[in-house]
């Protein structure tokens, strides 16, 4: 189904949606921040649709769907998915809205629904709209733009039968000093320049939030875990590597280098310690620490160092440096 459907909508789909979209990432949306905020939009709405993919109603998602596709057996196949439900503890349960979770297609149903909000978005009245799925920031030029964009996305949603999640759903001014806000798993604030050139220059600088660095310390502190003493020491630098490969390799398009630094330390000081209370009797968390450090490359675990490409206006996300590789 979604084979058939997304290269009739990819079509029509707008520059604003970005999420869960063929050549499109979330490093796509991030540099659309940056090259806003340079330009003076410095006034954010931030917010999230609560319950998106539980809440679509059926009958209007279909109607979405109508008008691009008329096969029957196409739109007679996709009801059928929609009213299929979930099964928990043996009883089925039907919903009447909503997309399947976890489902291959539904993140482009919502796509597809959510368009109808990207097509009416006035851009030059409200400010530019980045959308990844149902997560969605405004970037304005005033406070009274913003304020004005929000209450369109309220009216927006409500005719679409969703509404913005109220926790997340706030105003952020940018500026040297102030807060910032969390989007796609970064956070963003306005910060000086810190060498002798960029010193006179403020510029929008994206780190991992605080969700994502507590995730990542969660995740290191499961691989090893206690439960997992029995295994050899190279299994478990191995799966350490895989998850800061991953980890590292969203996070490091950002100013991230000081929290890159942290996350590897974390997991040098975890990986010890699972050293120490390895074999017959425990050992002293020093005694674990010393093995690590005196191992050839830290046990072969991976470094972070140096990985970091920061983010640049009006240039393509990945850099000059790689660019050129």
């Amino acid at each position: 189904m979604k084979i058939v459907l997304e290269p009739v909508f990819e079509a029509g789909f707008l520059p604003c949606s970005f999420g869960f979209r063929p050549r499109r990432s979330a490093h796509d949306a991030l540099q659309v921040l940056i090259d806003e905020s340079w330009q003076g939009r410095r006034w954010v709405v931030e917010t999230d649709i609560a319950n998106c993919f539980s809440a679509i109603p059926h009958d209007k998602l279909m109607q979405a769907v109508e008008e691009r596709i008329s096969d029957q057996g196409v739109l007679q196949l996709l009801r059928a998915m929609l009213r299929a439900g979930v099964m928990e503890g043996g009883q089925v349960r039907r919903e009447v809205t909503g997309t399947p979770q976890g489902g291959p297609a539904s993140p482009l149903l919502c796509n597809i629904y959510l368009h109808r909000l990207d097509r009416v978005w006035a851009e030059r009245e409200h400010g530019v709209l980045v959308r990844y799925c149902d997560d969605l920031v405004v970037m304005c030029v005033t406070r009274q733009q913003a304020e004005a964009a929000l209450e369109q996305l309220r009216v927006l949603l409500a005719g679409l039968g969703l509404e913005p999640k109220a926790a997340k759903t706030r105003i952020v001014h940018l500026e040297e000093g102030g807060e910032g806000f969390d989007f796609l798993g970064f956070h963003h604030r306005l910060v000086r320049g810190r060498t002798p050139k960029s010193a006179h220059l403020t510029f929008l600088a994206r780190w991992p939030s605080r969700k994502a660095v507590q995730h990542a310390r969660d995740r290191i502190r499961e691989i090893t875990a206690r439960s997992r003493l029995l295994l050899w020491p190279e299994l478990i630098v191995e799966d350490l590597n895989l998850f800061l490969r991953g980890w590292a390799g969203y996070f490091r398009y950002g100013n991230s280098a000081r929290v890159l630094g942290q996350i590897r330390n974390y997991a040098l000081e975890r990986l010890a310690i699972w050293l120490s209370k390895k074999g017959t009797r425990r050992r002293a968390w020093g005694w674990g620490i010393k093995q690590v450090l005196l191992s050839p490359e830290r046990m072969g675990l991976i470094v972070l160092d140096g990985t970091v490409i920061p983010p640049r206006p009006f240039r393509p996300w990945r850099g000059q440096a790689e660019r050129r590789r």
